[in-house]
């Protein structure tokens, strides 16, 4: 599991929620890091901020889409999105989306849903349903709760 947020306090938070799950967790402080780090720690899922130095999450994304070794990988953004920024996201092939604030079992729901497809090799796309989630989008000042089939 590598979870990729700026915000030490955010990083944190995911890991220690996740570790209390019995995963392990690497974090890293923007996409470049997240990129340098990928191939040798090689997760289950990735979780990524939208909003980053250096390297935004949605970036971050389209490029571990892009490389053949990452390209199958479990993606999640964990982020105060807006719903460009979710269409942007499905556009590059991101898997799922929980929105900031998010309770810590939404969070451990998210990423077990996302293990259990990766170990059955279901990838982005595959299936009837791809089981893309958009949690919590931000759009409007409100949050909404929909899923999405087939992006």
């Amino acid at each position: 599991m590598l979870v990729v947020d700026d915000n030490k306090v955010i990083r944190q938070l995911i890991r220690v929620n996740l570790e209390l799950e019995g995963l392990e967790v690497v974090t890293a402080a923007d996409g470049v890091e997240c990129l340098d780090v990928v191939h040798q720690v090689r997760p289950d899922v990735v979780t990524l901020d939208v909003v980053m130095p250096r390297l935004d999450g949605l970036r971050t994304a389209a490029r571990l889409r892009s490389d053949p070794r990452t390209a199958h990988l479990p993606l999640a953004i964990v982020s105060a999105c807006t719903q460009h920024e979710v269409d942007s996201g499905l556009d590059v092939g991101v898997d799922a989306f929980l929105a900031k604030p998010f309770e810590p079992t939404e969070l451990v729901r998210l990423v077990r849903r996302l293990m259990e497809q990766n170990a059955q090799g279901r990838g982005p796309g595959d299936g009837e349903d791809d089981g893309r989630l958009v949690g919590g989008v931000l759009g409007g000042g409100e949050a909404e709760r929909t899923s999405r089939a087939g992006g």
